[in-house]
């Protein structure tokens, strides 16, 4: 119940998140790419289902165990990271997914692994 609660409501703040403040906080910590301006549809919500469907091959027991892949739950890795990870994927070790998902999809994958326990 928690998981999609979580995925739920980061989703449904995130649209309503203004192209201004995203760039005043990029400009004032120094990030270079920020996160996307992504809405979500009604389909992208389900960011754990997206994930076992496609991503949970490799990161086992819905990314909470390393197996082909990494561990994701408690990564330490940023947000902008993951989500060019996703899109882009690693040459030899991971397919890029920017051409299968849209940026709404992307940002519920990761709020599915932000949610993750072990």
């Amino acid at each position: 119940m928690r998981i999609p609660f979580v995925i739920f409501a980061c989703l449904a703040i995130w649209p309503f998140l203004s192209t201004a403040s995203l760039a005043q906080q990029s400009n004032s910590a120094g990030a270079a790419n920020p996160l996307p301006q992504a809405e979500a549809s009604p389909d992208d919500i389900e960011g754990g289902k997206m994930f076992a469907t496609t991503c949970g091959f490799c990161h086992q027991d819905g990314g909470r165990h390393a197996g082909r892949g990494p561990k994701l739950s408690k990564s330490e890795r940023s947000d902008e990271y993951i989500v060019e990870r996703i899109k882009k994927g690693k040459v030899g070790a991971m397919p890029a997914y920017g051409s299968v998902f849209s940026d709404g999809q992307i940002i519920a994958i990761l709020a599915y692994i932000r949610g993750l326990d072990d």
